[in-house]
């Protein structure tokens, strides 16, 4: 269904969209379809057409450029074919590249196998290369003037005996030349009407018997064939004309053979022609990095970062825009070259775009109606030869609006019923517009009148909008605002143009006073929402900061995490081979003394007291695996001290278990997140080994923690104990001591060792 109003096409520029494709397509059929493409008003034609262009473009990015350009247009040698007629060398080869052209195509799109089936498979799968017939015309003509000697049997055998008829003429010839070149005005071989012949001198004509077929423009040459060799020339044109006999016979059987195949030629010349045409579109697209839009039945239009296609894309301003869903009108105020026109091209632009199923140049989801008519007025219409005024020849055209549009059609109009007296234009123009509201037409109109941002806000299913406009630098922005009636701006700009303040004055006073206040009004509006843009994009900012930030600060987290259990597991090996080593020296030192006569029974003992002892001691992160943690996530809260097992040390919950059980402990200057099963919480008192059996110290307190456990930096002694104990025994309970002191941060401690025999001194 194409629109009635066809000079709405022109109006809003569609045919420079139409050039552009144009250039996109590489077959005289394809760029016939473009030329004739019109926008439909039939959703589920829009919708195929759209789904052909949004299948053609994901194509193009993944797997490039599908080029149809050799598909030549072969509808004369079908028609010729239909009646079994002979085609010519060039219009079999003209359907040799159509074939080729069939099955390059072809090959192309199947390349991408994990590609999902769309509208365009059932093409693809249309095409027929017929290789046979393709390659016995490459094999049988090898140029527009050339048969190819293999050909067929026949014409080699007359090329052949062609070749050695003319070997013999120059060897006749050579040998006149020689022997009577005296009478020749150069001594070469010429041909003259397809005969061989030799230039004699006018005057020598006689000397040489032969037949004269040409001379000079002087005359003083004549070209004549010698009687010798007209034999052997009437043998060549003989086998000349056998051979043109023979190529027709070839043209004839290959004709024949093309004739076997024309439903496939036919099928082939237009599925190539379409898909060129669709290929055009999705190349189109591309280019203007454009999207497929939503279409709605309901004639909702909701465009999202709209550019306007031939505009600098460098430099036009996106647009946003509403239109049908809350309010069917839409009232654009502003300043002159503030972009309103721009903004009205545009959403019908792509309406028609749209709807001819091109892609639009706007964000992904964007949404247009299906109307059946568009209508716009827009632009001077002035017309010198019918005397109308530039007023006349707008009301001309909606005159054609009122009669013509219904709940279907979207109208654009472009300053409604400037060119007249302003109170005169305004009440016309809010005349126009109530009927169009009443005929429920989707409506955008732009207008310098105030009268009509009124009629906006107080008019149900009539919205305001305006082209923010830049007073500091007298320029325009181009964003368009839905919601905020525009401001004139007159007076800002005749003031920084210069005009005096006193004149600016008068002017001011001459407005009536309701108009000034409103004009305020709408001033302040744009500073605040100016404020609040601004204030919302450093939100945003601190947003993604923030993110940032938080994103790091995980990642550090993670990191100190891997390098914390990286060292922790270190040490644990550390710890492990120096019991290790100790065990063993405790073993041999036992030894050692056993050969030097010792009581057996008392270095036995010692031997077991020592392993007893090496046994208990814990290193820093090792975990004693009979350990098992039963506490439950509701039994802990803020502030309970508790035992990490797998560190052997105590510490108060900071935090409560996550969703993973995990919580955060700090033991001691040492803050670590844990897993809930590795926590035992500990008695109210905070004594770790009120609840387990522990062991007592030389120092007398109870020593359940490991050496240097945090746990214990509120309660560590400012002294140790060590008189009556063994060197071996006291070493282990003093770097114990010690690192748990210097994990408490105390600034010194007592060792109190006796004086005995000065060893543990």
């Amino acid at each position: 269904m194409r629109f009635m109003n066809e000079k709405v096409l022109k109006t809003l520029e569609y045919d420079k969209i139409i050039a552009r494709l144009l250039e996109k397509c590489a077959t005289p059929l394809g760029r016939e379809e473009a030329k004739a493409l019109c926008p439909g008003g039939e959703l589920p034609e829009i919708e195929k057409n759209q789904a052909e262009t949004a299948a053609a473009l994901s194509l193009l990015y993944r797997v490039g450029n599908i080029s149809c350009s050799g598909a030549r247009d072969i509808r004369d040698s079908l028609l010729r074919l239909k009646v079994q007629g002979t085609l010519g060398i060039v219009e079999l080869m003209n359907v040799s590249a159509l074939l080729r052209t069939a099955e390059r195509v072809k090959g192309a799109a199947r390349k991408d196998e994990e590609a999902e089936p769309d509208v365009l498979d059932p093409y693809f799968d249309a095409l027929s290369p017929v290789p046979a017939l393709y390659r016995e015309i490459d094999r049988c003509i090898l140029s527009e003037e050339e048969i190819a000697d293999d050909a067929s049997v026949n014409l080699r055998n007359i090329r052949r005996r062609k070749t050695a008829a003319a070997a013999k003429i120059r060897s006749e010839l050579n040998a006149l030349v020689v022997s009577q070149s005296s009478f020749l005005r150069e001594n070469v071989i010429t041909m003259r009407n397809g005969r061989y012949c030799v230039p004699v001198k006018a005057e020598y004509r006689n000397q040489i018997s032969g037949m004269v077929h040409d001379e000079s423009g002087s005359g003083s040459t004549v070209f004549l064939e010698p009687m010798s060799v007209i034999r052997l020339n009437n043998e060549i044109r003989e086998l000349e004309i056998a051979e043109q006999k023979e190529i027709e016979v070839i043209l004839a059987k290959l004709s024949e053979f093309a004739y076997n195949h024309a439903s496939e030629l036919d099928t082939d010349l237009k599925v190539l022609s379409h898909l060129d045409f669709v290929f055009g579109k999705g190349a189109l697209a591309k280019e203007m990095k454009a999207t497929r839009p939503v279409f709605r039945a309901d004639r909702v239009t909701r465009i999202k970062k709209g550019r306007h296609p031939l505009l600098d894309p460098k430099k036009v301003v996106p647009i946003d825009l509403t239109l049908g869903e809350t309010f069917r009108q839409l009232i654009v105020t502003g300043p002159n070259t503030g972009g309103k026109t721009v903004s009205l091209k545009t959403v019908g632009l792509f309406q028609l775009m749209g709807q001819a199923g091109l892609h639009i140049p706007a964000y992904e989801s964007s949404e247009l109606g299906v109307f059946t008519e568009i209508f716009a007025d827009i632009g001077d219409e002035q017309s010198i030869e019918q005397s109308l005024s530039t007023f006349s020849s707008h009301m001309k055209n909606i005159v054609r609006i009122i009669e013509q549009a219904d709940g279907e059609s979207l109208v654009l109009l472009d300053e409604l019923c400037a060119g007249t007296d302003p109170q005169e234009g305004a009440a016309l123009a809010i005349a126009i517009l109530n009927f169009l509201r009443r005929m429920e037409v989707r409506t955008m109109a732009t207008t310098h009148y105030s009268e009509l941002k009124l009629y906006a806000l107080s008019t149900d299913g009539v919205e305001n909008a305006s082209c923010e406009f830049d007073v500091a630098t007298l320029s325009p922005t181009y964003r368009l605002l839905v919601g905020i009636p525009g401001k004139s701006n007159a007076f800002a700009i005749s003031r920084k143009l210069g005009i005096p303040e006193f004149i600016i004055d008068e002017a001011k006073a001459g407005i009536d006073e309701d108009a000034v206040h409103f004009e305020d009004i709408i001033r302040d509006l744009n500073e605040k929402r100016r404020e609040m843009e601004h204030e919302e994009y450093l939100i945003t900012q601190l947003k993604g900061e923030a993110s940032r930030l938080r994103d790091d600060l995980e990642k550090q987290e993670a990191k100190l995490e891997a390098q914390r259990e990286k060292i922790l597991g270190k040490a644990r090996e550390e710890a492990r081979g120096i019991l290790q080593d100790a065990k063993d020296q405790a073993d041999e030192t036992i030894r050692m003394m056993n050969k030097a006569g010792k009581d057996v029974r008392e270095l036995e003992q010692i031997r077991t007291k020592t392993r007893e002892k090496l046994g208990e001691y814990t290193v820093y992160g090792v975990q004693k695996p009979s350990e098992k943690s039963n506490t439950k996530a509701d039994e802990l809260k803020a502030g309970d001290r508790v035992h990490v097992i797998s560190m052997n040390m105590d510490g108060v919950v900071e935090s409560l278990p996550d969703k993973s059980g995990k919580l955060y402990v700090q033991m001691g200057i040492l803050r670590s997140k844990v897993a809930l099963t590795d926590v035992r919480k500990l008695p109210a008192d905070g004594n770790p080994d009120k609840d387990q059996e522990g062991r007592k110290g030389p120092s007398g307190a109870k020593s359940g923690g490991a050496p240097g456990g945090l746990g214990k930096s509120a309660t560590i002694s400012p002294e140790i104990n060590l008189i009556g104990m063994t060197v071996d025994a006291a070493l282990p309970e003093l770097d114990k001591y010690l690192d748990d002191a210097y994990l408490s941060s105390l600034q010194s401690v007592r060792i109190v060792h006796g004086k005995g025999s000065g060893i543990l001194r």
